[in-house]
């Protein structure tokens, strides 16, 4: 048989081998459940790429027969999604003909939606027209607005603080100004939320509003119109030098702006002779991801994997750090507790699983899942979860969630109740979540957050009710606004700096005493023993405070970061080499 005739018959072979592959997947699709349907074909398309990497001839026909296959799995697939959707359409027919009652069709759709998303997992969610923008403008990093903090204090709203450059600032309203309109409507003593104000100040950029103002010393009324700007919301609350060498960085979130703003703070800090750095992240429930990438790019020498995510319809794609890095020798300590997730972990994941620095603090919240946003037809849109992200060990740290959302939920509240809080030998992970970093080859866990190197426990020593309920209902706030539109002239003549403020100024006995009376009012009884367990924490509440009124939000970190155990334990660590290297050896 010549070599043509030999051709002829592989291709008939080949041919009826093709076929008989669709006719056994054809039968195996339709009978077997979801995950046998995956399961199976992802065998065999093993199956295949493994013999044909065994002849070239092969390979050429197989790869004939997977384009069939491939064809013939979507195909399947979308059928089955094309009749799934043709059912909830004839649902929604017999319900709007034949229904006893008057229904909306449009809220059925949205509640069905949602069922479906919280039946995935609990990151996946929807998100309707109305909501998109209040949502991600935290992202986006600025809104359009007057630039104004505002504050309202017995029915009546009263600016705490103009951004600085902002519209508000340039056209001459003040910290203390009531505002009693806006564009005409009145808004004092009508019961006003800090939504409505929202809603009634924001608004496109170049856009007008007008304000009638009113203010102390004024015997009139003050007319302002105002042209709304773009004002940037920042991820970055504080950066200062907090020891002689030693820089702190503080991020609420990762969005649009982190990156820029971080390097900035780099840059500013390194000017300031700054060798180490903490990094905290305590409270910071992530964001963009490509921010958090970012941001370790900073600290990473080049060529080293960062993260890297991967899901059943979505490729393996690594990301890797550059070369553009500043600060890539000094000491670094990352804090994080239970409130630190997502992007945060991604940047405490990777520093520790190269060795970069060390963890401090408690179990990260534990989110490992890719959101990606798709937009509807209506105008809302969904965030769908569409991969894992990875540390570069390899560990997956999202926690279990097979209990259902509200076991999910509660996982913080369970933690405390175990006593993980408190004792981190309360803590267990099974042998197979253990990993090793890559330089020290360190133990480390995977599954349900970043355990830290160094644990920081919960304080369970004093009594914060008395403080907690001051705060919950409302009342330390609102004095800090009066006794700054009583007081703002004086402080800013005998305080010019911060750093007097911060070494002479003390909260009074006078003071503390009308926000006990304010607490009265409000229903909270002082008692002696949960006040004097309280008092020290309530002064220094109100001090900070004020600075952060007087100056910067880094103000407000100077005055509480020196009582706060977590940045006593990393400044005793950052200053002690040996301690830090031990630390990181795992000695």
């Amino acid at each position: 048989m010549n070599y043509e005739n030999q051709l002829e018959v592989c291709a008939v072979y080949v041919s009826c081998l093709y076929y008989s592959i669709l006719l056994v997947l054809k039968k195996l699709y339709l009978s077997g459940t979801s995950e046998m349907r995956n399961q199976f074909a992802q065998n065999l398309l093993k199956s295949i790429i493994y013999m044909s990497s065994k002849k070239l001839f092969l390979r050429n026909v197989v790869s004939i027969c997977l384009v069939g296959l491939f064809v013939y799995v979507g195909g399947l697939k979308a059928q089955s999604v094309k009749n799934q959707a043709i059912k909830y359409q004839n649902l929604l027919a017999l319900i709007d003909a034949f229904y006893v009652d008057t229904v909306n069709l449009e809220r059925l759709t949205e509640d069905a939606v949602v069922k479906v998303l919280a039946e995935l997992d609990p990151h996946s969610v929807y998100i309707s027209k109305d909501e998109i923008q209040e949502m991600n403008e935290p992202l986006q990093g600025s809104f359009s607005g007057i630039g104004i903090q505002f504050n309202i204090l017995r029915d009546t709203l009263m600016v705490v603080a103009t951004i600085p450059g902002g519209p508000s600032e340039k056209v001459g309203l003040r910290a203390g100004d009531r505002i009693l309109k806006i564009d005409e409507e009145n808004v004092a003593a009508i019961g006003l939320k800090n939504n409505d104000v929202r809603k009634k100040l924001r608004g496109d950029k170049g856009t007008l509003v007008s304000l009638v103002v009113k203010r102390k010393k004024e015997k009139g009324l003050i007319d302002f119109v105002i042209t709304r700007d773009n004002i940037p919301i920042h991820s970055l609350d504080a950066a200062y030098m907090i020891g002689k060498q030693i820089g702190y960085v503080k991020l609420n979130r990762f969005s649009a702006t982190t990156s820029e703003e971080f390097l900035e703070a780099l840059i500013q800090l390194k000017a300031e002779n700054m060798k180490d750095m903490i990094l905290d992240l305590r409270g910071n429930g992530g964001g963009y991801m490509q921010a958090a990438i970012e941001i370790v790019d900073q600290l990473f020498e080049p060529e080293q994997l960062i993260v890297y995510t991967k899901g059943l319809t979505t490729p393996r794609r690594e990301n890797i750090s550059t070369a553009k890095g500043i600060f890539k020798e000094g000491k670094v300590i990352v804090l994080i507790d239970e409130g630190s997730a997502s992007a945060s972990e991604i940047v405490s994941g990777a520093i520790q699983d190269w060795d970069r620095g060390i963890i401090m603090g408690r179990r990260s919240f534990g989110k490992g899942l890719v959101q990606r946003q798709f937009p509807l037809s209506d105008g809302s849109m969904i965030r769908l979860t569409t991969a894992h992200y990875y540390t570069p060990t390899g560990r997956c740290i999202q926690k279990s969630y097979e209990k259902g959302l509200e076991d999910y939920h509660l996982d913080i509240l369970n933690r405390y109740k175990s006593g993980e809080m408190i004792s981190a030998d309360s803590i267990h992970f099974p042998d197979s979540l253990k990993y090793n970093t890559l330089v020290e080859k360190r133990v480390v866990y995977g599954g349900g957050g970043i355990m830290p190197d160094i644990f920081i426990p919960i304080d369970t020593t004093a009594n914060f009710k008395y403080f907690n309920l001051l705060v919950r209902k409302n009342v330390v706030y609102p004095f800090v606004v009066n006794y700054m539109d009583s007081n703002l002239g004086k402080l800013r003549s005998k305080y010019s700096r911060f750093e007097d403020f911060d070494k002479n100024f003390e909260v009074s006995e006078e003071m503390l005493q009308e926000i006990v009376t304010m607490g009265e009012k409000e229903g909270i009884e002082k008692n002696e023993e949960d006040y004097l367990a309280s008092v020290s924490d309530l002064k220094l509440h109100i001090k900070a405070l004020l600075a952060r009124d007087l100056w910067e939000s880094s103000e407000y970190y100077k005055v509480v970061n020196k009582s706060n155990d977590f940045i006593k334990k990393a400044l005793e660590v950052l200053s002690s080499p040996k301690i830090y290297h031990k630390e990181l050896a795992n000695e």
